[in-house]
């Protein structure tokens, strides 16, 4: 469903974009673990194992979703379908409730292509783009990271620090960087993170990160990950909430729905001639 005006095409870019990183069931059982007691102090060297160790781990995943968006008041829903190749594409396709697609986004390591559905347009370029449209400096592995709620991937481990809170384990670093080897651009180098994570004791996995990036117009992303269920014996959250501490705060609400690991996916992008490039 989608509620309010047709939107401009930037907006609803920004929107998008940010409903994905701010943005993205048969025979699976609901996994809703109760902590009793204390739990024992542990160091940041061994959460930090256990938390690589229970990653969600797949070739290919593919989910439907519902997006509900929050800003300045107003409440956007969407319908849609994400597919992702790991380390190489994420797929993302928008829907009204009809089923009629409003947009679709390709998203690889090194390019982000978009469909305006509405105005009939398109966009194919890099991350400096989107960079500069979002004031901050993303890439295609902590988008990837952050959807699915594991640990970014190919950053260094850095210095944790190791604590108890609310009943559950918090890993914080004061820096974190792309290890070298990764980095594809100079800006990549310039990125600082702060970051905290939170798991659940008993379980090891990822309920509520929050980060922060060094610069001069940087914003605060929490992620909180719920409805942890089974699927191929993986626990995956079914439910995300964003929040992003702006000028103008931003909450994002998605629930997963009929995911599929490891099957052999399309993601079909097609530039209509009718289409007209976005500049």
């Amino acid at each position: 469903m989608y509620r309010g005006k047709v939107i401009r095409w930037d907006r609803f870019y920004y929107l998008v974009w940010l409903a994905i990183v701010s943005v993205l069931l048969p025979a699976c059982n609901s996994h809703r673990s109760l902590i009793k007691g204390p739990i024992k102090e542990e160091g940041s060297d061994y959460l930090f194992q256990n938390l690589k160790e229970k990653e969600f781990k797949f070739r290919s995943f593919s989910a439907k979703f519902n997006v509900e968006y929050r800003n300045d008041r107003k409440l956007f829903e969407f319908k849609g379908q994400v597919k992702i190749i790991k380390d190489s594409i994420i797929w993302v396709s928008f829907n009204q409730d009809l089923g009629v697609e409003i947009a679709r986004l390709l998203i690889t390591q090194d390019s982000v292509m978009f469909l305006d559905r509405f105005n009939k347009k398109y966009f194919i370029g890099d991350y400096d783009f989107v960079n500069q449209f979002l004031k901050t400096n993303i890439d295609f592995g902590v988008l990837e990271s952050i959807i699915l709620g594991n640990d970014f991937e190919y950053y260094e481990n850095a210095r944790f620090k190791a604590s108890i809170d609310g009943g559950a384990y918090k890993l914080t670093t004061t820096g974190r960087s792309k290890l070298k080897k990764y980095v594809r651009n100079h800006a990549d180098n310039e990125r600082i993170l702060l970051q905290s994570i939170w798991l659940n004791p008993e379980t090891f996995k990822i309920t509520q990160i929050k980060m922060k990036e060094l610069t001069g117009d940087s914003k605060k992303l929490t992620a909180q990950y719920s409805d942890f269920e089974n699927i191929q014996n993986q626990l995956f959250p079914f439910r995300i909430n964003y929040s992003i501490e702006a000028e103008n705060p931003i909450d994002v609400k998605i629930k997963f729905t009929k995911i599929t690991l490891n099957e052999d996916l399309s993601y079909p992008f097609k530039i209509s001639s009718k289409y007209e490039p976005i500049n």
